[in-house]
């Protein structure tokens, strides 16, 4: 049965557990070290982790840190229901809540009763330093947003769960299709999701997951340099999302503006233009090389709209020759059609076509 940690968070551009575990039996074994540079929602991490494999990984993406931190490292069931019910105590006495703007958006999206316990568990929850209230995030983040008219487990008015649609976009949307946002208790759905999920057990390992960008994934794991046996990942694909647009909703619940934004002190175009794309690649493998141990497989899943497979396979081989893995070499590739998924739900469009994916596997031979 599929482990329930795994669904906390739906998340956009993610691959299946039965992708990972697939290259996890074939090329590791049990005690070996796993590595995910761009762990999204972590899915490699928490895998490895159930099938006995250590595992590591970061993201820039404060919310692929949260949802994978809180799968790899879960607090005991006991100690989350213990906090909850603090959460819920405390929620009456609060003080006045800050953090959105009085707008059409946050109005149309919650019942005011609704967003004032979102408001409430937006301020109080440290995510960041204490694993029961990542934990407590990450469930939050995935009922967040939702089709409130399939569901009473989401917090908001209709929306996708896998991404944030934008705000005026939204309201429009509602308006027009006469949508009203439900009066939800925040703390009864999280009560129910997080009873929910522990009826997978947890795994007898934990994992560790940073928030920070694979460039410097050596620096974050300085004790795992040399170990890493087997990397599964999927890094940024070229001109097809960005996730500040896409989770803008969920960035806001974690502390992030209360509006969407494509730019970043830290963005750059990897996503838009080739060159800078297999520039970025490169230096992310450069920070990723000394964790490897010698006789290592680097699994890629890869896509893009405007790249071939023998483009991204010469491009992943050059950019990974070039991080200073001379003696690299392709053994596998398979390729996957994709498809929107719920976004059709929200759009006009009957089929939203992506593209297709490319998996590779390379070995280090020395």
């Amino acid at each position: 049965m599929r482990h329930r940690f795994h669904s906390i968070c739906p998340y956009f551009a993610m691959f299946p557990e039965s992708f990972v575990l697939r290259n996890v039996v074939a090329w590791s074994s049990p005690g070996d070290l796993v590595l995910d540079p761009f762990c999204g929602r972590g899915t490699t991490i928490l895998e490895s982790l159930l099938n006995n494999r250590r595992a590591i990984g970061c993201d820039t993406n404060p919310v692929a840190a949260c949802i994978s931190r809180a799968k790899s490292n879960p607090p005991k069931l006991s100690v989350l229901e213990s906090r909850l019910a603090e959460l819920e105590f405390q929620y009456p006495n609060c003080e006045v809540l800050v953090g959105y703007e009085s707008d059409d958006f946050f109005e149309s999206c919650y019942h005011p009763g609704t967003l004032k316990q979102v408001l409430f568990l937006r301020s109080a929850l440290n995510w960041r330093k204490d694993k029961t209230d990542c934990f407590i995030a990450a469930v939050a983040l995935g009922s967040l947003h939702g089709e409130s008219h399939r569901t009473e487990l989401c917090f908001s008015n209709r929306m996708p769960r896998t991404i944030s649609t934008k705000p005026d976009y939204s309201v429009r949307w509602w308006k027009q299709h006469g949508c009203v946002a439900p009066k939800r208790d925040v703390f009864g759905i999280l009560r129910a999701m997080i009873g929910y999920r522990f009826e997978s057990s947890p795994s007898r390992l934990r994992g560790r997951v940073v928030e920070g960008d694979a460039r410097d994934a050596s620096k974050y794991f300085r004790r795992s340099r040399g170990k890493v046996r087997l990397l599964i990942t999927s890094p940024p694909y070229i001109d097809i999302t960005n996730y500040r647009e896409d989770q803008w909703l969920r960035l806001w619940f974690l502390g992030g503006p209360p509006r969407p934004s494509s730019s970043h002190p830290n963005s750059d175009d990897r996503y838009r233009r080739t060159d800078a794309y297999w520039k970025f690649l490169t230096e992310a493998w450069s920070g990723v090389v000394p964790l490897l141990s010698p006789r290592c497989h680097v699994v890629v899943r890869i896509g893009g709209s405007r790249l071939s497979r023998e483009d991204l396979a010469e491009g992943l081989l050059r950019s990974l020759k070039q991080a200073s893995l001379d003696k690299v070499i392709l053994r596998e590739t398979h390729t996957t059609e994709i498809k929107g998924g719920q976004r059709r739900s929200f759009t006009s469009s009957r089929s939203l076509r992506l593209g297709i994916e490319h998996d590779f596997r390379f070995l280090v031979t020395a």
